[in-house]
């Protein structure tokens, strides 16, 4: 049975290999271990073997991981991504607990996050999570209302904006892969050449993350080539 470590090379060997094909360096991809339903224990394992950055989608789930985490000597510090939908009533814990939240679709959940942010700790770094695959089901804003809802966050003192954040529908079709991984990027190009000073486009996960790498992707968020399937 493969062991956390054992995946996460794997994985890292997969990040270099699509990067270099792409011609782009490895170390300009940053991997996030998305933990959520997984154990304290298991980041724990993933800490060990070198991983730095994990993502998590329930709030109350991921303060209480993060409170017992916080407890162990684990130098240096783990750093922690919120991925999931973001409720309103959530957003105090995660301003508090979290370095970076990834699915910002809402001028409002960013102004309770701002609000919500401590004033000891750096800003709260953004990503505004685009649908970009047009499905009801997702979360996002679709492509185009990202401008309106950039500019909003760059007036709040507490946030700093990053980037775009995308979630497409599962496929098999590299193509279609590519096509909406080039769209986020396109969108993301747009945002600077109107003055926003964005650095990281976080998309590609387990089953897509060469095709995502290919067009641009800055940071990835993969869960079950590092800690297997979920169970439910």
């Amino acid at each position: 049975m493969a062991t956390i470590a054992t995946n996460l090379q794997a994985v890292r060997g997969r990040i270099e290999r699509a990067a270099l094909a792409a011609g782009r360096k490895p170390g300009d991809i940053a991997l996030v271990a998305v933990s959520k339903t997984f154990a304290a224990e298991h980041i724990a394992q993933a800490h060990a073997a070198g991983q730095r950055a994990f993502g998590e989608n329930y709030a109350r789930e991921a303060v209480e991981k993060i409170t017992f985490l916080a407890r162990l000597p684990l130098p240096p510090p783990l750093e922690w991504h919120f991925i999931g939908p973001i409720q309103g009533n959530k957003a105090s814990l995660i301003a508090k607990h979290f370095q970076w939240a990834h699915s910002v679709e809402r001028e409002r959940i960013a102004q309770r996050l701002d609000a919500a942010r401590p004033a000891g700790l750096p800003p709260l770094d953004i990503c505004i999570q685009v649908n970009i695959s047009g499905e009801t089901s997702k979360s996002g804003v679709s492509p185009g209302e990202e401008i309106g809802l950039a500019e909003a966050i760059a007036r709040l003192p507490r946030l700093r904006l990053r980037g775009l954040m995308a979630v497409p529908e599962p496929t098999s079709d590299v193509k279609l892969q590519h096509r909406r991984f080039a769209l986020l990027r396109e969108l993301k190009e747009k945002l600077v050449s109107r003055g926003h000073a964005l650095d990281t486009l976080s998309m590609g996960m387990s089953d897509d993350l060469e095709a995502a790498i290919a067009e641009g992707a800055t940071m990835l968020r993969v869960g079950t080539a590092i800690f297997g399937k979920r169970d439910g």
